[in-house]
């Protein structure tokens, strides 16, 4: 979801006699965790934490760990998205139902909670769809990371759309921040903490307690919110996913 600091790639272990892989990723966090998600098992360790400790603690929740795995692949897909005249899609909480006019323009407007979309011969509506819900994102989280930033006292970061499979967000060396565009279809509290998240990391580039106290300032229920975020996925949101790149 988050990455400050690349992970040990290439871990795998075994858990009742099936072979199971795991991301790797040590900071200055005090204990062990164990976290599964939709890019399967991950491991958060202590810098110091022995490789033979960290995997004692694995195999110890070894049928959980089977168990969760097991349950994030039996979830369905999301249906994929229709873009016609009158097809409904989430926006930062909001139902927004969009209206497709075929123009020689291709061109885009919003109306409340309606997204009036204009394709033209060269331009399809999923390609102007896109378009349109990356204008919105970036106009969104350039708003929010002005407002928390102000808040946490620091210099409003540069921003940068990611087209990210797994992660919602990411704080670079040099201070910037890339936020998945994809985040414009969940809730505004949900987009509020990764940039709370990614906030918290131009003053402590790692997960400890010091850090988990900036995103606690800023957000104080960020417990509640990364639950929910960790049931959505980038890839299955039911909207577009056109081969533009990033911007």
């Amino acid at each position: 979801m988050f990455s400050t600091t690349p992970p040990e790639t290439g871990q795998s272990i075994e858990l009742h006699g099936q072979r199971v892989a795991y991301r790797l990723r040590r900071s200055r966090r005090r204990t062990i965790g164990l976290t599964i998600d939709q890019r399967g098992l991950s491991v958060g360790a202590p810098l110091r934490a022995r490789r033979d400790d960290i995997e004692t603690l694995i195999r110890r929740h070894g049928q959980w760990v089977l168990d969760k795995l097991a349950a994030w692949r039996e979830r369905p897909a999301p249906p994929p998205l229709t873009v016609s005249d009158g097809s409904l899609l989430p926006v930062l909480g909001q139902t927004v139902t969009i209206a497709v006019a075929p123009s020689n323009r291709a061109c885009w407007q919003w109306q409340e909670n309606r997204l009036r979309l204009s394709p033209s011969p060269t331009t399809d509506a999923r390609a102007l769809l896109e378009k349109a819900l990356r204008d919105q994102a970036r106009a969104t989280f350039a708003e929010r990371l002005a407002h928390y930033a102000q808040i946490l006292d620091v210099a409003i970061p540069p921003l940068r759309l990611s087209s990210a499979r797994t992660r919602w967000g990411s704080c670079s060396a040099r201070g910037g921040i890339a936020l998945n565009w994809r985040l414009i279809c969940l809730p505004l509290p949900l987009v509020d903490y990764v940039v709370c998240h990614e906030l918290a990391h131009l003053k402590e580039m790692n997960h400890g307690p010091r850090f988990w106290s900036l995103v606690e300032q800023l957000c104080p229920d960020w417990r509640t919110r990364r639950r929910e975020l960790r049931r959505q996925n980038p890839q299955t949101l039911p909207i577009p996913l056109t081969a533009h790149p990033a911007d």
